[in-house]
């Protein structure tokens, strides 16, 4: 009489050669960094449209922004060092001139309150130079500043001007900046920059270029 012995299933293994388990290790390891990188430009690229506007209405401190780390990219603020923001005035008259209506008519004010603010953020010393002896007060406000010389305290040594000039143009102006030294009339460091008409306003159909009437029509 015969016996039957029970049955045992043995799993039959895949021999995989070694430099072919080698060669699908690193094919998973690159589509991995691929997929991160992938991700990571994505994220990068998302950022870069955040921190753009959209639209020029409203970002006069986001250009502002953009001029002053171009400007201050190779300047170390130093303990010692002081630095005073002028206003930024027309190349060819150097002189601000409040009869010139066009959008972009208070760019230069606006650039050296601006700068004021990128220097101090930076670590920069900056001085006001419009500060007065003391509170001047009226009947509707209060002050310390003023454009008044015998009303002015006395200016702390000076190191650094920064100033530039504006180039108005078809649809906006172009700011170029410097930061010079005092003693040596060097321009140190430099930055231009592009900055569109419609910080302030909206765009308008009529404004003036020298002295005359202009009419522009959207032809969209």
């Amino acid at each position: 009489m015969s016996t039957l012995l029970p049955f045992t299933f043995v799993p039959r293994l895949t021999f995989v050669p070694r430099r072919l388990a080698s060669g699908l290790a690193m094919g998973l390891l690159l589509a991995s960094v691929t997929s991160g990188c992938s991700m990571l430009a994505t994220e990068t690229t998302q950022q870069s449209r955040k921190a753009a506007p959209a639209k020029a209405l409203g970002n006069a401190e986001y250009e502002t922004y953009m001029l002053a780390n171009e400007l201050f990219a190779g300047m170390t603020p130093t303990r010692h060092a002081r630095y005073a923001v002028a206003g930024f005035v027309p190349a060819d008259t150097l002189a601000h001139n409040s009869e010139n209506q066009q959008p972009l008519m208070l760019l230069g004010h606006q650039l050296e309150q601006g700068l004021v603010t990128e220097a101090a953020k930076r670590g920069f010393t900056a001085q006001e130079f419009r500060l007065t002896n003391d509170i001047i007060m009226s009947d509707n406000s209060d002050r310390v500043l003023s454009r008044q010389i015998d009303q002015l305290s006395a200016l702390n040594r000076v190191d650094f001007y920064i100033t530039g000039t504006l180039v108005h143009q078809q649809g906006g102006a172009m700011v170029n900046a410097k930061i010079i030294d005092v003693r040596t009339k060097d321009v140190v460091a430099a930055a231009t920059r592009f900055f569109p008409a419609g910080l302030f306003w909206n765009e308008e159909q009529v404004t003036t270029r020298n002295g005359r009437l202009y009419r522009t029509e959207n032809k969209g």
